[in-house]
């Protein structure tokens, strides 16, 4: 289970491009890009426990593989979706609730980093995390 562990962001590549399309303000731009956000996952068969933990909110999420739930993210924005594994990557589908619109993402762990992957509307953002 490559994913279980603690994981403390480090960088971030195009993270404000990606929160402006997806239409967060400035400011929470500002303040997203420096959340320090650290992020427990614990993966059991095809169910997972994951704690974010950052300068905004603290957040308990269980999932299980395939089966759609509701997320929302730090700025309020709601969703619903899915989690699935391609080979050794987590790929998840989400829809906005109130757009209708689609957000991507995939997480990998890449030798001693979990990478996560955002698409929205063409924009795509990158969020490097390195064990804690």
């Amino acid at each position: 289970m490559a994913f279980n562990g603690t994981w403390k962001i480090d960088r971030n590549e195009n993270y404000e491009k990606f929160m402006e399309a997806m239409g967060v303000n400035m400011m929470k731009r500002k303040l997203g890009a420096h959340d320090n956000l650290k992020i427990t996952l614990q993966q059991d068969g095809k169910k997972f426990t994951v704690k974010e933990s950052s300068n905004f909110r603290t957040i308990d999420i269980e999932f299980t593989l395939g089966v759609d739930f509701e997320y929302s993210l730090a700025d309020g924005t709601e969703l619903t979706g899915s989690w699935n594994m391609e080979g050794n990557k987590l790929v998840g589908t989400f829809t906005r609730k109130d757009n209708g619109k689609v957000l991507k993402a995939n997480r990998e762990v890449i030798g001693d980093e979990l990478v996560q992957i955002y698409i929205y509307e063409g924009v795509e953002a990158k969020r490097i995390f390195k064990r804690a």
